[in-house]
């Protein structure tokens, strides 16, 4: 801990290393590591290991924020588990530390209810962060400037609270409106990354770096931070993106196999039996539409595993055709036509692991990558 006055030449060396990432949030160690938000499978246990091992674990907050809704019931119950198992349920005004949520905005009937019901949930749990992603354009641009439900209205909100904001984009268009609205970090996808994401966008390569020469460009006075996510899945991806400018790295695909992750056994059986991502893996609005899932808009689509429904899809079956032999699989127990989210670093992820060893396996990994590095700068 540092005290004003008493700290060694050693110690104002390392407070002047901290990033902007980890004033925010002071257990979190460095490289920072974060899993993302993933519904279905991002929960309280998960996000609590993550904390604990000096990255910021986000849970799933989904995206039903009707009052009585089984989302909010789930986000409250899974805050509560992140509480206990970081040993903090004796202590329920102190915050969770490393722990965020995430919310997906584009359910236009309910978020307009975020702050009458997902905020009072928030305010009584206590995480630091809230992430949020996918507002639809429509709904944005027929609103009067930060009318309720709007990305303006709900940063603001949450602000007044006392919460760090992250928000999800896949463009610099985007992540220019963002920190407009208010947000403190940027969560800059790339098109490599797992479930869903903006249908047009580039890799983390050249969007994370551009992203950060626009805020310094045209937000010099915010402190804002960017982290990177989308095609990372060991210390090597880490390190990159870190190169490239970003702050902290997201992952989601490595996650949903770690030990803590609600993720059902065939789907980590597919993600550890999937090599060569660039090819059995396929980003398409395809996936929604064979799920039944309508709350995406047009602008989102979602990366998953190359799987037989995809295959009859691009061979031409008729989709009333494809989307029976689905129903069928899903009824009899096949998963086989099941969708499962997965990003093209598919291909590194060979085991199942604890969600703490994960974060400091790749911590590891980053820093002796990094150590190599240095050797071409001598």
């Amino acid at each position: 801990m540092h005290f004003p006055g008493h700290s060694s030449k050693k110690e104002e060396s390392a407070q002047a290393a901290l990033t902007k990432l980890n004033s925010w949030f002071p257990t979190t160690k460095n490289p920072v590591i974060i899993s993302a938000p993933m519904y279905l499978i991002a929960n309280g246990t998960l996000a609590a290991e993550v904390s604990k091992a000096g990255g910021i674990g986000f849970v799933a907050g989904g995206s039903d924020f009707r009052p009585g809704s089984s989302h909010l019931t789930a986000l409250s119950t899974e805050l509560a588990s992140a509480r206990s198992r970081l040993g903090l349920t004796d202590r329920p005004l102190t915050p969770l530390p490393g722990i965020g949520v995430g919310l997906i905005l584009t359910h236009t009937i309910s978020v307009p209810y975020v702050t009458d019901t997902v905020l009072p949930i928030l305010i009584e749990h206590s995480p630091q962060a809230v992430w949020l992603f996918a507002n639809d354009p429509d709904f944005e641009s027929s609103s009067e400037p930060g009318a309720k439900g709007t990305a303006k209205q709900i940063i603001e909100a949450l602000h007044a609270s006392g919460f760090v904001v992250f928000f999800q984009v896949g463009t610099v268009k985007d992540a220019r409106k963002a920190v407009a609205d208010g947000a403190d970090v940027i969560v800059a996808q790339g098109i490599d990354a797992g479930g869903h994401q903006l249908a047009t966008g580039s890799g983390i390569v050249s969007l994370v770096p551009e992203v950060r020469d626009m805020l310094d460009r045209e937000f010099k006075e915010r402190e804002v931070v960017v982290v990177a996510a989308g095609g990372v899945a060991d210390g090597r991806g880490v390190v990159g993106a870190l190169g490239l400018g970003a702050e902290g790295v997201v992952l989601g695909t490595r996650f949903t196999v770690a030990v803590e992750a609600s993720t059902p056994e065939f789907r980590r059986k597919v993600i550890l039996e999937t090599n060569d991502g660039g090819l059995n893996t396929v980003k398409s609005h395809f996936h929604d539409q064979i799920n039944s899932n309508t709350i995406w808009h047009n602008v989102y689509d979602g990366r998953a595993v190359r799987n037989a429904s995809y295959d009859d899809h691009a061979a031409g079956v008729p989709f009333e055709e494809n989307h029976q032999k689905f129903k069928e699989a899903a009824s009899s127990g096949d998963n086989s036509r099941a969708v499962t989210w997965s990003g093209t670093a598919v291909g590194l992820i060979k085991d199942q692991k604890p969600a703490g060893d994960i974060v400091k396996e790749l911590r590891e990994e980053a820093k002796e990558r990094i150590k190599k590095i240095q050797a071409f700068a001598a």
